[in-house]
């Protein structure tokens, strides 16, 4: 990855800050975006930047509004010359049981889950090709397995995983895109007790959550190596998809 210039969206802290790091100790230059953590990507963007200078900048955008997202491309083009990936991690995630979905809940995770990220490929498709570049969108094992009372949160990750199949044919054979489902990497914050905590893991074969190390390294597989390989969603769930 060195030299090689990512854009990511929601990079400034739990999974995408971990992304972050990974790139940056490969070589690669960031443009970093935040909507509402100004903080912690400030703090994260002094800690790689004090590794190397000047490579890892930052951009401060609301996903939900799509007059900005061709700026996003726009900025990272003109601040380092050139757009090799885009990764696409930023997700909106709260439950909306049936009987209780408003029209803006579906507009919030519909925008952040989907179309951002379409809007984004389309903005970078052009520098991308000329970089033979990558795409790699952050999805979820619930895209083919919904969640209970996660209905449009589950139907926004089942559309982002046909978008990514879609946007490998469309960008072929300049750009790679794919996408990766995990399971349960990091416990929510809040809103989650132990005992759901041992259920999921009782129906989890290899019986823990994961780390953030083993998303962080299928991303960077994904943009390096992958060199033969577009159109796939990569599941990293401990084997929670043989749970019948």
């Amino acid at each position: 990855m060195q030299d090689k210039v990512v854009l990511i969206t929601g990079g400034a802290k739990r999974v995408g800050a971990a992304i972050c790091r990974r790139l940056h100790a490969s070589g690669a230059k960031l443009m970093l975006h935040y909507r509402a953590s100004a903080g912690e990507a400030r703090l994260l963007q002094a800690e790689l930047n004090g590794v190397r200078a000047d490579s890892v900048a930052l951009i401060q955008a609301d996903l939900l509004d799509l007059a900005k997202l061709s700026s996003l491309v726009d900025q990272t083009v003109m601040r380092f010359g050139r757009l090799d990936a885009l990764v696409n991690n930023a997700s909106s995630f709260f439950s909306t049981p049936m009987g209780e979905i408003q029209p803006a809940q579906w507009d919030d995770l519909m925008g952040t889950n989907v179309r951002a990220p379409l809007f984004l490929a389309q903005a970078a498709a052009a520098p991308l090709k000329k970089s033979q570049g990558a795409i790699v969108n952050i999805s979820d094992i619930h895209a083919e397995r919904p969640l209970r009372n996660y209905v449009v949160y589950s139907i926004a990750k089942s559309a982002l995983t046909g978008l990514t199949r879609s946007l490998a044919r469309e960008l072929a054979p300049d750009v790679r895109v794919n996408a990766i489902a995990p399971g349960a990497i990091l416990w929510p914050e809040s809103g989650k007790s132990d005992a759901s905590k041992q259920v999921l893991l009782d129906r989890t074969p290899l019986g823990r959550i994961g780390t953030p190390a083993e998303i962080v390294e299928a991303v960077r597989w994904l943009l390096r190596d992958a060199t033969y390989t577009t159109g796939q969603v990569l599941r990293l769930d401990g084997g929670r998809m043989l749970d019948a």
